[in-house]
């Protein structure tokens, strides 16, 4: 069957999926409480992000023999990754027990993008440790209506667009089914009141599935620049964990210091506001990315200079003004 008839009856299979999931989480309480570090004031189904796995699994039904050949290194290690974050979900996990299966999900995809083949081994912990740090990247970003499925629709169609027209580094389906799944999450999620959040089965699953299309994509044209379409959440976290440092604060414990998270509890813009605004602005980057044969490093100055000081503007102005309204 032609993929252009496949991808309608996937929409609608994830769609049915997502509410039947609704039913089973409203039935066995899988529910998000709002606590003190909160952006958001009520009890909303958790997991919603587990269509993101699911998306794989009916890619691996409609592919089934290039999943065989292909594609179950990455199978395995989002669907261990995503199996512990969902049971996390639920009930909370022990941290090594956790980052143990992070550990064994990330070689996975490691050997399945060739990395392992493809570069020395010296470079191999630089690779875990950015892997990680994204993985966690998403995970802490996840924070707001609308955030992970609007940016990474934005990734996505990024990187069908280089998958069709600059070089092609994977099957189309292999994308389009991921953004498909983004689609359907956002339906439930891009709301004032959101039906579900991502849960952390979500934001790890979906992470691990953009880090796998982004690493494939660097292995094939041996170009590093496009690390930098994570660059608004990679900015974003590099220097949220400066700050905690420089306050002497555990940089592992749950806390408010992200600018959208002031921005919602403290300037109470809405939610999707904000999330748009962090998609576009990645947007706004991927196309210069796109367009530019500048060396990385110049690329990078580029970008981080004026987004860096616009986001630490904001963040000083905001603090300034909580400061005035305490005192």
């Amino acid at each position: 069957m032609n993929s252009l008839y496949i991808l309608p009856i996937v929409f609608v299979m994830l769609f049915a999926f997502e509410i039947v999931y609704f039913k089973i989480a409203d039935k066995y309480n899988i529910i998000d409480k709002p606590n003190h570090r909160s952006a958001h004031s009520q009890i909303t189904l958790r997991g919603g992000g587990i269509i993101f796995p699911i998306a794989f699994m009916i890619f691996c039904l409609f592919n089934y023999k290039e999943t065989i050949q292909v594609y179950w290194p990455f199978g395995l290690g989002l669907l261990a990754i995503c199996l512990v974050s969902f049971i996390d979900d639920i009930k909370t996990l022990s941290g090594k027990f956790r980052i143990s299966v992070h550990f064994i999900s990330v070689c996975l995809l490691l050997y399945f993008t060739k990395t392992f083949n493809l570069l020395p081994f010296w470079t191999w912990p630089m690779f875990f440790i950015m892997i990680i740090g994204t993985l966690n990247a998403y995970n802490f970003m996840d924070g707001i209506n609308g955030m992970t499925g609007a940016y990474t629709l934005v990734t996505l169609l990024t990187l069908l667009y280089i998958n069709q027209y600059i070089i092609a580094f994977t099957a189309d389906d292999f994308i389009t089914y991921a953004i498909l799944a983004s689609l359907v999450f956002l339906f439930f999620n891009f709301r004032k009141k959101a039906k579900c959040f991502a849960g952390d089965v979500g934001s790890m699953g979906i992470g691990f599935w953009v880090i796998g299309l982004v690493t494939l994509l660097i292995m094939k044209t041996q170009d590093y620049k496009y690390i930098l379409l994570f660059s608004v959440y990679g900015m974003e976290v590099v220097l949220t964990i400066i700050e905690r440092l420089s306050l002497k604060e555990n940089i592992f414990e749950a806390h408010r210091r992200h600018l959208y998270q002031l921005l919602a509890n403290e300037k109470k813009l809405s939610h999707l506001t904000i999330s748009s605004i962090y998609a576009i602005s990645q947007l706004v980057i991927n196309v210069f990315l796109l367009h530019t044969k500048l060396p990385i490093g110049i690329i990078i100055l580029i970008i981080f200079i004026p987004f860096g000081a616009i986001y630490l503007g904001m963040k000083i102005s905001l603090k300034r003004k909580m400061k005035s309204i305490i005192k």
